[in-house]
This record gives C-alpha cells, structure tokens and sequence, in this order.
C-alpha cells in the first residue's frame, strides 16, 4: 500500500467508524502518547532497562502502526499529500546523504 491509498483508507475509516477527525491539537497529543508506548517498548527491549513482566506481550508492529495512523490523520485533516511529500524527502536524502554516509567511518 502507498502513503496516498493509506491516507484514503484512513479517511474513509474516519467517514465510516469515527464520526470525524479529533482535531489537530488532540491528534498531536495523541501521537506523542503513541510515540511514547513505542519508546517504552523499544527501550525494555532492546535498551538497558528491563522489560517488565506485563510490557512483554506489547506488540511493536502495533504500537509503531498506531503511530502511522495518527499521522495519516494530522496529513489528512492539515491538507498534506504524504506520498508527495516522503517522495520529496526520499529524492533530497538520496541526493544530499549518499556521498556521506558512504564517506563517515563511524558507520563502517
């Protein structure tokens, strides 16, 4: 599925399950709420803290898709062509990174 599809699904999940869009700053908040669940996840997991016993059947595909969700929900109600703009960022990346990452010994 592309970003484009993915936003329409999630509009059409919105029309027919949500009643509307919570608004933008809702959207926000709750997006660091779902950024902070994979946080928690990553950092028992894979950091130094240890994972306790109820953190251990967390899902980290599902958290990281709640947090594509939201922000399918902030591109879609602020007007933003997702597919557009990651294309965008993925050309600039390409063009501005590749010679330095190849370049950067810390990376070898």
């Amino acid at each position: 599925m592309d970003l484009k599809n993915a936003q329409l699904d999630v509009d059409n999940w919105i029309k027919n399950h949500g009643v509307r869009y919570f608004n933008e700053l809702t959207n926000m908040a709750q997006l660091t709420e779902e950024v902070g669940e994979v946080a928690r996840i990553i950092a028992r997991r894979y950091g130094e803290q240890s994972e306790k016993e109820s953190d251990k059947n967390k899902d980290l595909g599902e958290e990281l898709a709640d947090v594509v969700f939201v922000v399918l929900c902030l591109a879609n109600q602020t007007g933003v062509d997702l597919q557009a703009a990651f294309d965008k960022k993925m050309d600039l990346k390409t063009q501005r990174d590749h010679d330095r990452h190849h370049n950067n010994e810390k990376l070898k």
